[in-house]
């Protein structure tokens, strides 16, 4: 409950709601002062496992980026119906990691559940890329991991949930410059997207020593 120099910055946190997956924390917080202010954030955890109060950084999602085995300077991307915003948003096969998994069982799984494909991850570069990251500290908790490796096979919706609404683009580069200049993206997405335009066909994955 204080930072670095020693300033306590919230006195409680209670969960406001009471949902299987997603929950809304309102935090007695305190200014640099002092004073009292009110402060809402979600989480994915119980109240025993808000990080707030761990301090661990478990990953709680995964982003893939798949390039297609055969064309390495192809890339699948959706683009997913998001009821937030009544709006279809272009973005990268992504899910949540289940109880014991790994994030890299976790792709593999969710990429078949996305787009019918199969997925083979790519473990070369630097540990430092594939570590947790923070989503929105502004908001959430969540820490999330990106997953790269080579996606094959034929593209299917046989497996996608009743809730979900995506169609599954195999993109070149001219489509994916297409898609950071003119469409709603998310950035996790954009941000990779970004990547994938300086990549080569030979060494798609050179970005990540």
């Amino acid at each position: 409950m204080e930072d670095m120099g020693g300033k306590k910055k919230f006195t409680a946190v209670r969960k406001a709601t009471d949902n299987p997956f997603f929950n809304l924390y309102e935090m007695d917080a305190l200014t640099n002062s002092g004073k009292p202010f009110g402060y809402y954030f979600g989480s994915r955890n119980d109240e025993e496992h808000i990080k707030l109060k761990t301090k661990a950084m478990n990953v709680e999602g995964i982003v893939i980026y798949p390039v297609l085995k055969e064309e390495p300077d192809r890339i699948v991307i959706i683009r997913q119906y998001r009821y937030p915003l009544d709006a279809y948003l272009y973005e990268l096969p992504a899910g949540l990691v289940d109880d014991g998994e790994t994030p890299a069982q976790a792709a593999i799984r969710e990429m078949k559940e996305e787009t019918g494909l199969d997925f083979e991850v790519y473990e070369g570069g630097s540990p430092a890329f594939r570590r947790p990251f923070f989503m929105g500290a502004g908001f959430t908790d969540e820490c999330s991991a990106a997953v790269f490796g080579y996606a094959r096979g034929t593209v299917s919706d046989r497996y996608l949930e009743d809730s979900e609404s995506i169609q599954v683009l195999l993109a070149d580069k001219k489509e994916a410059m297409r898609i950071l200049e003119n469409e709603r993206v998310s950035l996790r997405c954009a941000y990779l997207l970004m990547q994938f335009l300086r990549s080569g066909k030979e060494r798609p994955f050179a970005f990540l020593e």
